[in-house]
């Protein structure tokens, strides 16, 4: 009965210690090169269509936020998006005054923040009042 308990008990401290072995000697896991979460996650392709529908005549770009590119206002975009947790429709708005004058244009993105899916289409009165909802994200023209 001695031996079997000492041999229980052999086999028990070599399984340790083979299992503390291998935890020392394992490589680590392979890890993406990327900074943050947001590196691969994070990405939109926006437009702006004059109209009151979306046309795609009009080519647009591809935001990156990490780092921000892509976009004529890349940074300033990607400030206002994180600021909203990717939601464009919770970018505050500006205070800005517009013209009444109406001449329609739909913005639209698709793609990923952090993740998470991001569809967005939305027609505005005028150019104006598009910039002053939606901030830097559809700002195409402006350098």
């Amino acid at each position: 009965m001695d031996t079997t308990r000492t041999s229980v008990r052999a086999v028990r401290g070599a399984l340790l210690a083979v299992i503390a072995l291998l935890a020392c000697v394992a490589p680590a896991p392979a890890r993406a090169e990327t900074r943050g979460p947001a590196a691969t996650d994070t990405w939109l392709a926006v437009g702006v269509d004059r109209g009151e529908t979306r046309t795609g005549t009009k080519p647009g770009t591809m935001l990156r936020c990490d780092p921000p590119q892509g976009h004529p206002r890349a940074a300033d975009a990607c400030a206002e998006l994180a600021a909203a947790d990717g939601r464009i429709s919770d970018i505050p708005a500006q205070d800005t005054i517009c013209t009444m004058i109406y001449a329609p244009v739909t913005a639209h993105a698709h793609g990923q923040w952090r993740g998470q899916p991001v569809e967005y289409t939305e027609t505005f009165p005028n150019a104006c009042a598009m910039k002053a909802r939606t901030g830097s994200v559809f700002a195409l023209d402006e350098a």
